[in-house]
């Protein structure tokens, strides 16, 4: 028989001296027990754990869990599980040694991450990538991007959250600060929750670089540097379940929802994005010895140097290179269906109804301006602006590539920078295109799209469709307070 993916992925050269080195690592820190991890199609971190003893057995046979996992294991309206059915196989996750890091908060705990695979009994490609795997996706979508372009995406994200307090039911409710923005002293009223998230980051190979208290109660936005886009994927998901730990620490909660509070600022997840070739791995301290990390060397390890190929190639400063020019006509091109992605929820689509809060809500581009989709942020990136704090980034980086591919393949033009105010420009006559103002018409763009569902390829469309049909199907088929005030008393 053909050697399946998942045996050249355990064979893979030099892949049996990690597993050795973690083992060493999992013996001098004392660790007990290993959180094998994988992330679902929401973003929901998902997997099994198992004591430490038993690290060389997985590493070479994983473990297996159902196939609905991937979609959290969660029922639709009718009862029935998303995605899967209780008759499908079970997956087979295999812990890639490389991602291997002690937890801070709990120094017994090793923690990796994990690629998966189709059972290795299945009739039908058994051992085979696993689709429905968001992680793996984007890896082997980003090494195909690479193989045909020659160039490879970078990114940096600034995920802003909210700090709220419990109230006496027990329910997470008002922001612990005030919502003022870049004030110091609202800044200083979180610093004990913010240096223990910093702390705990840097050690896990974030390389922090700034942070501030933004314009909504109780939120922050703390960022780090940029980097491969599966990198920094991974790194958002373990700030988030940083986050979260801290939290809970100081009895408080960590809101990753982008809209709770009206009339002020939703939390956004701004992806500032270029597209390089060439470039090295260099390590980063981030206050870690070389000697002594606590995690493998490949968590500290950031691209540097090489070609951006989204910087002026002219005298303009502003104007970006041709190839980020084809790359971005891409984005705009199909910015209403990427919206799916980046504006996953009912509630994402609060922060666009709520105006005056620097929301894009137009399907546009251009310098320094808040009120378009995509805007260049400084020489040589663009910042994705339709993105918000509930994004999943394998799947956002994933189909951002589709976008790109098919801007660069056929030299789409991203049209004239809008440097106005949208506004002031629809007033002048501009026609537009606005972005979708639901989440059941940013669905109907993505169904419309046969370049960014490439980005959610297998079965991972059919997945996210479902999903996210039943929950827009959920909000629909809800009496809200708000039906309740407005209606309930209407006649006679």
């Amino acid at each position: 028989m053909a050697e399946t993916d998942l045996e050249r992925f355990v064979d893979a050269p030099g892949r049996d001296e990690k597993v050795r080195q973690v083992r060493e690592m999992i013996d001098r820190a004392g660790i007990e027990y290993l959180y094998l991890q994988f992330v679902s199609i929401t973003g929901k971190v998902m997997g099994k754990g198992i004591p430490a003893d038993h690290w060389e057995t997985v590493s070479r046979k994983g473990f297996q869990l159902v196939y609905g996992a991937t979609v959290n294991l969660f029922q639709n309206r009718a009862g029935d599980y998303l995605g899967y059915g209780p008759e499908a196989a079970e997956l087979v996750g295999i812990p890639e040694p490389e991602t291997f890091m002690q937890l801070p908060w709990a120094p017994q705990i090793g923690r990796l991450y994990c690629t998966l695979f189709r059972n290795r009994e299945e009739r039908e490609n058994p051992g085979g990538y696993l689709t429905s795997d968001c992680r793996g996706n984007l890896r082997r979508l980003h090494e195909a991007f690479e193989k045909k372009h020659g160039t490879r995406l970078r990114i940096g994200t600034e995920p802003e959250m909210m700090w709220l307090k419990f109230d006496e039911n027990g329910k997470p409710r008002d922001g612990y600060s005030k919502p003022y923005c870049y004030h110091i002293d609202q800044f200083e009223s979180l610093r004990p929750v913010s240096m223990q998230v910093i702390r705990y980051a840097r050690r896990m190979g974030l390389d922090m670089i700034q942070g501030d208290h933004e314009d909504a109660p109780g939120q922050l936005e703390l960022n780090w540097m940029f980097d491969d886009v599966l990198r920094n994927a991974d790194r958002l998901t373990t700030y988030r379940q940083i986050c979260a730990q801290v939290a809970r620490e100081h009895g408080i909660f960590a809101c990753f929802m982008t809209k709770p509070f009206m009339g002020v600022s939703a939390s956004g997840c701004h992806h500032n994005m270029s597209l390089w070739r060439g470039g090295d791995d260099h390590f980063s301290r981030c206050g870690n010895d070389r000697e002594d990390l606590p995690g493998m060397e490949e968590n500290y390890m950031y691209v540097r140097g090489g070609e951006n190929t989204f910087m002026p190639d002219t005298d303009d400063p502003q104007m970006p290179g041709k190839e980020g020019l084809k790359a971005i006509g891409g984005v705009v091109q199909h910015l209403q269906a990427l919206t799916a992605i980046g504006a996953s929820t009912v509630n994402s689509y609060r922060r666009l109804w709520d105006t005056g809060f620097w929301a894009p809500v137009f399907a546009d581009w251009g310098f320094q301006n808040r009120t378009t989709g995509l805007r260049v942020s400084a020489p040589g990136r663009f910042e994705y602006r339709s993105v918000d704090s509930m994004v999943n980034p394998y799947l956002m980086g994933a189909t951002l590539l589709a976008a790109m591919d098919d801007g660069l393949e056929n030299s789409l033009d991203p049209g004239q920078p809008e440097e106005r105010n949208i506004y002031e420009a629809m007033a002048e006559g501009k026609e537009v295109r606005r972005l979708p103002m639901s989440l059941g018409e940013a669905l109907d763009h993505l169904a419309g799209s046969e370049v960014v569902r490439r980005g959610l390829p297998g079965e991972m469309y059919r997945l996210y469709e479902e999903y996210k049909r039943d929950e827009y199907a959920r909000f629909m088929s809800s009496v809200t307070e708000w039906d309740n005030e407005m209606y309930m008393e209407c006649l006679p």
